[in-house]
């Protein structure tokens, strides 16, 4: 995942939108993108998530249900939102929100296999508390 990069465009606009679980965001060269909150959740850049390094990646599961409950600016180039899950460590720069909205399909398709490939689910296990909203219509 790309760090910063000062060729990145920067954000015109950005909303989060609670109910359907989308962060959309707009860029200075008109891309527009709406980003599932799971997809951040599970691509989040923190060490939890990425690791330490190649290899050291961490399969997000159960995440089909995730809100962001919080979304607070970092400096003049990113945003830290915090997860219903309590997630709260991926600071997500300009570029990586870019970058995830430009490679959003593929990501998605990659993110599919892998559960698939570990039987893991998208859904939380029969051992965590009910969902509390309807997300995850992907």
């Amino acid at each position: 995942m790309p760090g910063l990069d000062s060729t990145t465009p920067l954000p015109t606009e950005i909303t989060l939108h609670k109910k359907s679980c989308l962060l959309e965001i707009a860029f200075a060269d008109g891309s527009h993108f709406q980003l599932p909150a799971e997809l951040l959740r599970v691509y989040s850049p923190s060490a939890e998530v990425r690791g330490h390094g190649p290899g050291q990646e961490k399969l997000q599961t159960g995440k089909r249900q995730i809100e962001i409950t919080a979304l607070d600016p970092v400096g003049n180039y990113g945003i830290q939102p915090t997860f219903s899950d309590g997630h709260n460590s991926g600071i997500f720069s300009w570029d990586v929100l870019y970058y995830l909205g430009k490679n959003q399909e593929s990501l998605w398709v990659d993110y599919l296999a892998q559960l698939e490939a570990t039987g893991s689910s998208r859904d939380i296990d029969s051992t965590s508390p009910p969902p509390k909203t309807g997300c995850g219509s992907h």
